[in-house]
Protein backbone atom coordinates (compact mmCIF):
# COMPACT_ATOMS: atom_id res chain seq x y z
CA UNK A 1 0.00 0.00 0.00
CA UNK A 2 1.10 3.54 -0.68
CA UNK A 3 1.69 5.76 2.33
CA UNK A 4 -0.22 9.04 2.57
CA UNK A 5 1.06 11.68 4.99
CA UNK A 6 -0.03 15.11 3.82
CA UNK A 7 -2.22 15.26 0.69
CA UNK A 8 -2.59 19.02 1.01
CA UNK A 9 1.08 19.57 0.14
CA UNK A 10 0.52 19.18 -3.57
CA UNK A 11 -2.28 21.73 -3.83
CA UNK A 12 0.54 24.08 -4.83
CA UNK A 13 1.48 22.02 -7.88
CA UNK A 14 0.14 24.60 -10.34
CA UNK A 15 2.82 27.05 -9.15
CA UNK A 16 5.29 27.62 -12.01
CA UNK A 17 8.49 29.28 -10.74
CA UNK A 18 11.13 30.83 -12.94
CA UNK A 19 8.69 31.31 -15.87
CA UNK A 20 7.65 34.39 -17.77
CA UNK A 21 4.13 35.77 -17.36
CA UNK A 22 3.23 34.43 -20.77
CA UNK A 23 4.53 30.98 -19.91
CA UNK A 24 2.62 31.00 -16.63
CA UNK A 25 -0.59 32.03 -18.36
CA UNK A 26 -0.20 29.33 -20.97
CA UNK A 27 0.61 26.65 -18.41
CA UNK A 28 -2.35 27.60 -16.23
CA UNK A 29 -4.61 27.54 -19.26
CA UNK A 30 -3.43 24.04 -20.12
CA UNK A 31 -3.87 22.91 -16.53
CA UNK A 32 -7.40 24.30 -16.60
CA UNK A 33 -8.13 22.05 -19.56
CA UNK A 34 -7.00 18.90 -17.76
CA UNK A 35 -7.41 19.61 -14.06
CA UNK A 36 -10.16 22.08 -13.23
CA UNK A 37 -13.12 20.01 -14.51
CA UNK A 38 -12.51 17.43 -11.76
CA UNK A 39 -11.99 20.18 -9.17
CA UNK A 40 -15.34 21.72 -10.14
CA UNK A 41 -16.90 18.31 -9.58
CA UNK A 42 -15.80 18.56 -5.95
CA UNK A 43 -12.76 16.29 -6.05
CA UNK A 44 -9.65 17.05 -4.01
CA UNK A 45 -7.34 19.19 -6.13
CA UNK A 46 -4.20 17.47 -4.76
CA UNK A 47 -2.65 14.86 -7.08
CA UNK A 48 -3.74 11.31 -6.41
CA UNK A 49 -0.68 9.81 -8.05
CA UNK A 50 2.82 8.77 -7.09
CA UNK A 51 6.42 9.55 -8.01
CA UNK A 52 9.38 7.21 -8.36
CA UNK A 53 12.48 9.42 -8.50
CA UNK A 54 15.55 7.28 -9.23
CA UNK A 55 19.14 8.43 -8.89
CA UNK A 56 20.56 6.58 -11.89
CA UNK A 57 22.57 3.42 -12.27
CA UNK A 58 21.08 0.03 -11.49
CA UNK A 59 17.31 -0.23 -11.07
CA UNK A 60 16.73 -2.72 -8.27
CA UNK A 61 13.91 -5.27 -8.33
CA UNK A 62 12.30 -3.45 -5.40
CA UNK A 63 12.07 -0.19 -7.33
CA UNK A 64 10.77 -1.70 -10.56
CA UNK A 65 8.25 -3.90 -8.73
CA UNK A 66 6.91 -0.84 -6.96
CA UNK A 67 6.67 1.13 -10.22
CA UNK A 68 4.76 -1.70 -11.88
CA UNK A 69 2.44 -2.05 -8.89
CA UNK A 70 1.64 1.67 -8.79
CA UNK A 71 1.18 1.66 -12.59
CA UNK A 72 -1.46 -1.10 -12.31
CA UNK A 73 0.57 -3.74 -14.10
CA UNK A 74 -1.49 -5.92 -16.44
CA UNK A 75 -4.38 -3.45 -16.24
CA UNK A 76 -2.12 -0.46 -16.86
CA UNK A 77 -0.74 1.52 -19.77
CA UNK A 78 2.98 2.39 -19.65
CA UNK A 79 4.26 5.44 -21.56
CA UNK A 80 8.03 5.55 -22.07
CA UNK A 81 9.50 9.00 -22.79
CA UNK A 82 13.09 8.63 -24.13
CA UNK A 83 13.55 12.27 -25.11
CA UNK A 84 16.51 12.96 -22.79
CA UNK A 85 18.51 10.43 -24.81
CA UNK A 86 20.76 11.75 -27.56
CA UNK A 87 20.90 8.58 -29.64
CA UNK A 88 19.06 9.89 -32.70
CA UNK A 89 19.77 6.86 -34.88
CA UNK A 90 19.48 4.09 -32.31
CA UNK A 91 16.68 1.99 -30.89
CA UNK A 92 16.69 3.87 -27.59
CA UNK A 93 14.17 6.38 -28.96
CA UNK A 94 11.76 3.80 -30.35
CA UNK A 95 11.74 0.86 -27.93
CA UNK A 96 11.01 0.42 -24.24
CA UNK A 97 14.07 -0.89 -22.36
CA UNK A 98 13.80 -4.36 -20.90
CA UNK A 99 14.67 -3.20 -17.38
CA UNK A 100 11.20 -1.60 -17.16
CA UNK A 101 9.68 -5.07 -17.76
CA UNK A 102 7.15 -3.80 -20.29
CA UNK A 103 5.63 -7.28 -20.58
CA UNK A 104 4.11 -6.70 -17.13
CA UNK A 105 1.88 -3.92 -18.47
CA UNK A 106 -1.31 -4.41 -20.45
CA UNK A 107 -0.32 -1.76 -22.97
CA UNK A 108 2.95 0.01 -23.77
CA UNK A 109 3.64 3.15 -25.85
CA UNK A 110 6.72 5.22 -26.68
CA UNK A 111 6.18 8.99 -26.74
CA UNK A 112 8.93 11.11 -28.29
CA UNK A 113 9.53 14.28 -30.25
CA UNK A 114 12.11 17.06 -30.32
CA UNK A 115 9.58 19.55 -31.70
CA UNK A 116 7.46 21.55 -29.19
CA UNK A 117 4.95 22.26 -31.96
CA UNK A 118 4.29 18.54 -32.32
CA UNK A 119 4.17 18.17 -28.53
CA UNK A 120 1.47 20.82 -28.51
CA UNK A 121 -0.95 18.84 -30.70
CA UNK A 122 -3.96 16.79 -29.63
CA UNK A 123 -2.86 13.83 -31.71
CA UNK A 124 0.51 13.55 -30.00
CA UNK A 125 -0.97 13.44 -26.49
CA UNK A 126 -3.68 10.89 -27.33
CA UNK A 127 -1.82 7.94 -25.68
CA UNK A 128 -1.54 9.89 -22.42
CA UNK A 129 -5.32 9.90 -22.00
CA UNK A 130 -5.24 6.24 -20.95
CA UNK A 131 -1.78 6.17 -19.34
CA UNK A 132 -1.38 4.84 -15.80
CA UNK A 133 2.44 4.99 -15.71
CA UNK A 134 5.05 7.26 -17.31
CA UNK A 135 8.82 6.67 -17.27
CA UNK A 136 11.31 9.39 -18.26
CA UNK A 137 14.66 8.13 -19.54
CA UNK A 138 18.13 9.19 -18.53
CA UNK A 139 20.35 11.35 -20.72
CA UNK A 140 20.32 15.15 -20.68
CA UNK A 141 17.32 16.74 -19.00
CA UNK A 142 17.32 19.89 -21.15
CA UNK A 143 16.28 17.81 -24.16
CA UNK A 144 13.07 16.73 -22.44
CA UNK A 145 12.26 20.19 -21.12
CA UNK A 146 12.99 21.90 -24.45
CA UNK A 147 10.56 19.55 -26.18
CA UNK A 148 7.65 19.56 -23.75
CA UNK A 149 7.68 22.50 -21.32
CA UNK A 150 4.64 24.73 -21.81
CA UNK A 151 2.92 22.35 -24.25
CA UNK A 152 -0.20 20.21 -24.13
CA UNK A 153 2.08 17.26 -23.48
CA UNK A 154 3.36 18.77 -20.22
CA UNK A 155 -0.23 19.37 -19.12
CA UNK A 156 -1.14 15.80 -20.05
CA UNK A 157 1.78 14.48 -17.96
CA UNK A 158 0.36 16.43 -15.01
CA UNK A 159 -3.11 15.03 -15.70
CA UNK A 160 -1.83 11.45 -15.47
CA UNK A 161 -0.25 12.26 -12.10
CA UNK A 162 -3.29 14.07 -10.79
CA UNK A 163 -5.73 11.29 -11.60
CA UNK A 164 -3.66 8.63 -9.82
CA UNK A 165 -0.93 7.48 -12.21
CA UNK A 166 2.71 6.96 -11.36
CA UNK A 167 5.48 9.15 -12.77
CA UNK A 168 8.93 7.59 -12.74
CA UNK A 169 12.33 8.39 -14.13
CA UNK A 170 16.03 7.79 -13.61
CA UNK A 171 18.99 10.19 -13.74
CA UNK A 172 17.81 13.00 -16.07
CA UNK A 173 14.34 11.48 -15.69
CA UNK A 174 14.58 12.14 -11.96
CA UNK A 175 15.69 15.76 -12.25
CA UNK A 176 12.83 16.76 -14.59
CA UNK A 177 10.35 15.83 -11.85
CA UNK A 178 11.40 18.78 -9.67
CA UNK A 179 10.23 22.35 -10.10
CA UNK A 180 13.78 23.75 -10.41
CA UNK A 181 15.97 22.12 -13.06
CA UNK A 182 19.58 21.52 -12.05
CA UNK A 183 22.30 20.54 -14.55
CA UNK A 184 20.04 21.78 -17.34
CA UNK A 185 22.70 23.55 -19.41
CA UNK A 186 23.15 22.22 -22.95
CA UNK A 187 26.80 23.32 -22.61
CA UNK A 188 27.50 20.70 -19.95
CA UNK A 189 26.05 18.90 -16.94
CA UNK A 190 28.61 20.43 -14.55
CA UNK A 191 26.59 23.68 -14.60
CA UNK A 192 24.01 23.54 -11.83
CA UNK A 193 22.03 26.70 -12.71
CA UNK A 194 21.66 27.59 -16.39
CA UNK A 195 19.65 30.64 -17.41
CA UNK A 196 16.89 29.57 -19.78
CA UNK A 197 16.94 26.00 -18.46
CA UNK A 198 15.80 26.41 -14.86
CA UNK A 199 12.33 24.90 -14.93
CA UNK A 200 11.29 21.28 -14.47
CA UNK A 201 7.82 19.78 -14.66
CA UNK A 202 7.19 20.45 -10.97
CA UNK A 203 5.54 17.14 -10.09
CA UNK A 204 7.35 17.65 -6.78
CA UNK A 205 6.77 21.35 -6.04
CA UNK A 206 9.45 23.67 -4.62
CA UNK A 207 12.21 21.13 -5.16
CA UNK A 208 15.53 20.71 -6.93
CA UNK A 209 16.54 17.10 -7.65
CA UNK A 210 20.05 15.84 -8.41
CA UNK A 211 21.18 12.28 -9.16
CA UNK A 212 24.27 10.02 -9.06
CA UNK A 213 24.90 12.01 -5.89
CA UNK A 214 27.37 9.92 -3.90
CA UNK A 215 28.95 7.80 -6.63
CA UNK A 216 29.91 10.91 -8.64
CA UNK A 217 30.76 13.00 -5.54
CA UNK A 218 28.07 15.57 -6.29
CA UNK A 219 26.73 16.23 -2.80
CA UNK A 220 28.24 19.70 -2.40
CA UNK A 221 26.92 20.79 -5.81
CA UNK A 222 23.42 21.32 -4.44
CA UNK A 223 24.54 23.79 -1.75
CA UNK A 224 24.80 26.92 -3.97
CA UNK A 225 21.40 26.11 -5.51
CA UNK A 226 19.72 26.15 -2.11
CA UNK A 227 21.74 29.19 -1.02
CA UNK A 228 20.37 31.04 -4.07
CA UNK A 229 16.83 29.66 -3.73
CA UNK A 230 16.36 28.90 -0.02
CA UNK A 231 12.66 28.09 -0.37
CA UNK A 232 13.55 24.98 -2.37
CA UNK A 233 14.04 21.56 -0.87
CA UNK A 234 17.23 20.07 -2.28
CA UNK A 235 17.17 16.33 -2.95
CA UNK A 236 20.30 14.46 -4.07
CA UNK A 237 19.73 10.76 -4.79
CA UNK A 238 22.48 8.20 -5.08
CA UNK A 239 22.68 5.53 -7.77
CA UNK A 240 20.58 2.37 -7.42
CA UNK A 241 18.33 4.32 -5.05
CA UNK A 242 14.92 5.94 -5.41
CA UNK A 243 12.58 8.22 -3.55
CA UNK A 244 8.95 7.16 -3.69
CA UNK A 245 6.51 10.04 -3.10
CA UNK A 246 2.86 9.39 -2.29
CA UNK A 247 0.53 11.95 -0.76
CA UNK A 248 3.30 14.19 0.51
CA UNK A 249 5.27 11.37 2.13
CA UNK A 250 8.66 10.33 0.74
CA UNK A 251 10.23 6.90 1.32
CA UNK A 252 13.66 5.64 0.31
CA UNK A 253 13.84 2.51 -1.86
CA UNK A 254 16.84 0.71 -3.33
CA UNK A 255 20.41 0.25 -2.16
CA UNK A 256 21.86 3.39 -0.55
CA UNK A 257 20.61 6.82 0.57
CA UNK A 258 19.20 10.22 -0.31
CA UNK A 259 20.62 13.57 0.85
CA UNK A 260 18.22 16.35 1.90
CA UNK A 261 19.16 20.05 1.78
CA UNK A 262 16.90 22.33 3.84
CA UNK A 263 17.90 25.99 4.33
CA UNK A 264 15.62 26.25 7.36
CA UNK A 265 17.89 23.83 9.18
CA UNK A 266 20.94 25.90 8.27
CA UNK A 267 19.55 28.80 10.31
CA UNK A 268 19.78 26.53 13.34
CA UNK A 269 23.42 25.76 12.65
CA UNK A 270 22.75 22.29 11.34
CA UNK A 271 24.84 20.66 8.58
CA UNK A 272 24.21 21.51 4.94
CA UNK A 273 22.57 18.15 4.34
CA UNK A 274 21.49 14.99 6.10
CA UNK A 275 20.76 11.52 4.81
CA UNK A 276 17.60 9.50 4.52
CA UNK A 277 18.53 5.84 4.70
CA UNK A 278 16.81 2.94 2.96
CA UNK A 279 13.27 2.53 4.31
CA UNK A 280 13.15 5.89 6.10
CA UNK A 281 10.16 8.15 5.54
CA UNK A 282 10.01 11.94 5.36
CA UNK A 283 7.02 14.34 5.48
CA UNK A 284 7.57 16.85 2.69
CA UNK A 285 5.14 19.49 3.98
CA UNK A 286 6.68 19.72 7.45
CA UNK A 287 10.17 18.61 6.35
CA UNK A 288 10.38 16.18 9.22
CA UNK A 289 11.46 12.55 9.52
CA UNK A 290 8.63 10.12 10.21
CA UNK A 291 8.80 7.13 12.53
Amino acid sequence: MARFCNPGLFKRCCHVPFASAAMKSRTLALLWLFVIPSARAGEDSAPKGHLIIHGGGQLTTEVIDRFIELGRGAEGHLIYVPTSNGDEDGKSLTTVPGYLRPEKFGKVSVLHTRDPKIADTDGFIEPLKTATAIWFSGGRQWRTMDAYLGTKTAAAFQAVYRRGGVIGGSSAGATVQGSFLVRGAPAGNQIMMAEGHLEGFGFLPDSAIDQHAIVRKRLDDMIPVIETHPHLLGIAIDEATALEVSGGCARVLGKTKVAIFDAQRWKKGEPRYFFLEKGQRYALATRQLLP
